[in-house]
């Protein structure tokens, strides 16, 4: 009689490939998958009552920036709260290895504005006990975690190790020998276990700038140095480009998301390196199907010529909780990154400046791009106003509304509001992009794009995307119906695992590592259902917002219990998957 460690009895199970679901029982043995059905006979250690509930793979999210969070939360929450089992980090060129000593305190600077997240976090919650990248990967693998870790190799601190120093990086292009150097380290990166290498290219304006307002050390990256780096996987034969390119000109408009724009570089890359790209981000837009379809064409065509070319969605029904302490969600429009600078006491001074303002005000125009994925300035809520009396009377009303009845521009009353309440005004965005649900599951037919974008552990003063595993689950196959439970198994967990490098991952297969979730559909949902919620769990005391998930029965990582009922149960089996596997 065949005995396992556990046995998940009578549930659904959607394995993952594509294939049906069905009822039947799953045997794990010694973190793997050992057996799929025929086990009526069998025993177990453990034996988890699946009936009625979902038995499906667990989610790997493969766009987190959890570079340094891994170190202080071994769930890597936002995701591991939502059914992840697997993240990915080291994502749009940034990371903290290589790092000299001297430079440690400038990189953790580096990641506070444009990833927003916390220094004093960074400070007290990062070990540093790496210079080089393969000792960042050994600490990384003796750290307990919840989930499993695949890290890209990101480009900027590569080049500034090449090139000696962060201010050298920020003033030039690298040159021959440096790019020599830089590819050497890429292959010693790819020799101790990462699964390729990742790049931001937002050009002089980046709408991701570094602390001070400059473009990131790849933002003005060239299209031969990309080459270079996409020799280093073509000699080797092995791993993933992941690309954040968008270019950026003199004034933001909706060109910024044509995708004409980027699909050369995108396409040498893959062609050079002979390796899958995954580019970001896309986008399904109500009222505007010719973006996605765009998308899809051109996705398709790279793959009809022989270039595993893949994109990445942004699917998140989401929108931005924020106030003008922490945010910097205008940062493309120069006057905008000007003014919320600095500590809340200089902020607060740029926005008593009747000229900046007005130059503010004045640079509308580069927001288009926003409004035009349906993040109308008009429609922003008030939600509080640090309990000003003489306020009161715009909580829950909306910019529009306001601005009319003032006779004034959405954005003087945005910046009047923020300094009324010294920048404690409280306002939420409508959708950052306007959903479809038909657009958004149609974006996915052609099996080229993948579900998200997480960003589980960046933008967390403002923004939570790491439950869009839960928002696939409930709005595209419960509530709407437009995908299959088949097939958005297959992107939550199959596909991401297939494009990123995972090798034994995604899949309820017989051999595979034994990550699963077992959940119940119908009372699945993100907690708060409204508002964000706000913590101070960060190390130092910061706070951060937060959605927790209600309806996953279990979450199991290399065969082991990390979640029962949401609660975790102490358990960090989580590996660090050098070149895909653990």
């Amino acid at each position: 009689m065949a005995h396992f460690d556990t046995i998940i009895r009578n549930g659904t199970i959607v394995d993952g490939t594509g294939m049906p679901r069905f009822v039947g029982d799953l045997g794990i043995r010694a973190g793997k998958i050992a057996a799929v059905d025929g086990l009526r006979s069998a025993t177990a250690d453990r034996e988890i009552d699946a009936e009625g509930l979902v038995v499906a793979p667990g989610f790997v999210d493969c766009h987190t920036h959890y570079d340094a969070q891994v170190f202080w939360d071994p769930h890597c929450s936002i995701s591991g709260w939502h059914g992840v089992t697997s993240v990915v980090i080291g994502n749009c060129g940034f990371g903290f290895a290589p790092c000299r000593p001297e430079d440690r305190e400038r990189s953790m600077l580096s990641m506070t504005r444009n990833e927003q997240i916390a220094l004093e976090a960074m400070q007290q919650g990062m070990p540093w006990d790496w210079v080089t990248f393969p000792e960042y990967l050994d600490s990384v693998d003796r750290t307990p975690k919840g989930v499993n870790v695949l890290t890209y190799a990101p480009l900027s601190p590569f080049i500034i190790w090449a090139m000696g120093s962060f201010a050298e990086a920020k003033k030039r292009r690298p040159n021959a020998e440096e790019l020599k150097k830089i590819c050497e380290l890429l292959d010693e990166a790819m020799e101790a276990g990462a699964c390729g290498w990742s790049v931001q290219r937002m050009g002089s304006n980046s709408i991701q700038p570094d602390f001070d307002g400059t473009p990131m050390v790849t933002d003005e990256m060239t299209d031969e140095e990309g080459y270079a780096f996409a020799e280093v996987l073509r000699r080797r034969g092995a791993g993933t480009i992941q690309q954040t390119y968008a270019p950026s000109g003199d004034k933001m408009s909706e060109d910024f998301f044509d995708l004409p724009a980027v699909q050369k570089w995108a396409e040498e890359l893959a062609r050079i390196s002979g390796r899958p790209v995954l580019h970001n981000v896309v986008l399904a837009i109500d009222g505007k199907p010719e973006i996605h379809r765009a998308a899809m064409e051109w996705l398709a065509d790279c793959h009809r010529r022989g270039l595993q070319m893949f994109a990445h969605a942004d699917t998140n029904r989401n929108f931005q909780l924020y106030n003008f302490e922490t945010w910097n969600g205008f940062d493309i429009a120069p006057t905008w990154k000007k003014a919320l600078m600095g500590t809340p006491a200089e902020r607060l001074a740029n926005l008593r400046n009747p000229e900046m303002v007005a130059q503010m005000v004045a640079e509308r125009p580069w927001l288009a791009n926003f409004e035009g994925v349906g993040l109308k300035l008009e429609r922003i809520e008030v939600i509080s106003v640090d309990s000003r009396p003489e306020l009161e009377k715009y909580v829950g009303r909306n910019l529009g509304d306001i601005a009319a009845e003032l006779g004034k521009d959405e954005l003087e009353v945005m910046i009047d509001l923020a300094v009324a309440t010294e920048l404690k005004v409280e306002l939420r965005t409508p959708y950052v992009h306007t959903p479809n649900a038909d657009y958004t599951a149609e974006l996915f037919r052609g099996g080229h794009s993948l579900p998200g974008i997480s960003d589980g552990g960046a933008h967390m003063k403002y923004f939570v995307g790491g439950g869009y595993t839960t928002d696939t689950l409930t709005w595209l196959v419960r509530d709407t119906g437009k995908l299959s439970l088949e097939e958005a198994h297959h992107l939550l967990s199959a596909l991401p695992a297939r494009v990123n490098g995972f090798k034994d991952r995604g899949m309820l297969i017989e051999g595979m590592a034994a990550d699963i979730v077992v959940y119940d559909l119908e009372n699945l949902k993100q907690v708060p259902e409204g508002l964000f919620e706000t913590v101070n769990d960060l190390p130092g005391g910061d706070w951060r917002r937060v959605r927790w998930a209600e309806g996953y029965r279990y979450t199991l990582v290399n065969g082991e219990i990390t979640f029962e009922d949401g609660v975790a149960t102490g358990a960090h089996p989580g590996k660090l998957l050098r070149h895909g596997r653990g």
